[in-house]
């Protein structure tokens, strides 16, 4: 049996989801989140052997999920739903640690598969992706200097998500389970960290970065 985990703000795609996983037989949905911070709390508490994420989700992103669950669960496996055919998401995303990458018009029989597959310790990548046009993205940037979004801490990158799209201080607080001010502390820390002036150049910054969707 394999079990399995959901992470998608869509209801109405959850609801799909759930429908072709649990129509296969030996697959096993174990648990259901709606944004970015759920799916890890989520996913820590039910240690699923697959974990499928969108790419884009409120609260957190699917490739910082993906990030935090495979360092805090090398047992399981993530599979990244996701619109962008580039190689640039895809190195990103095997570089956070998923295992599998399925475009989001591909055949429900690719997801099947991609599950079967990263279940079994190997690595799917939709149609037209390939193993070599990844490998040789990943040639070209290997002389890029380092970004200086992997300076930021687990925290500080929750914190740069919530305040790109509008939280205040006490809102992100309340999300994450910590005071105001260390929040407040915590963004101070990423701008410095990153460069950035004010709010405007932090949105810009995610947009640019693939935190927020191009058509928020």
């Amino acid at each position: 049996m394999i079990n399995i985990m959901l992470a998608d703000d869509h209801h109405i795609v959850r609801q799909g989801l759930r429908s072709l996983l649990e129509s296969e037989q030996h697959f096993h949905l174990v648990g259901e989140a709606g944004d970015g911070l759920e799916a890890v709390r989520l996913a820590t508490r039910l240690k699923p052997d697959v974990l499928i994420t969108d790419v884009m989700m409120p609260g957190l992103n699917g490739l910082e999920v993906t990030r935090q669950v495979t360092k805090s669960l090398p047992q399981t496996k993530v599979i990244i739903l996701s619109m962008y055919t580039n190689d640039a998401y895809v190195l990103e995303a095997l570089k956070n640690g998923a295992s599998g990458y399925v475009l989001k018009d591909s055949q429900a029989s690719d997801l099947v598969e991609a599950v079967r597959e990263v279940n079994a310790g190997r690595r799917y990548l939709s149609p037209p992706l390939s193993e070599r046009a990844v490998e040789l993205y990943a040639q070209r940037v290997e002389s890029v200097p380092d970004d200086s979004y992997e300076l930021l801490t687990t925290r500080e990158r929750e914190v740069l998500q919530l305040v790109a799209e509008g939280r205040t201080s006490a809102e992100i607080a309340n999300q994450l389970f910590i005071s105001p001010r260390t929040a407040e502390g915590h963004r101070a820390n990423l701008m410095r960290k990153l460069g950035l002036q004010n709010h405007a150049d932090l949105v810009r910054y995610a947009l640019k970065r693939g935190i927020l969707p191009l058509d928020k």
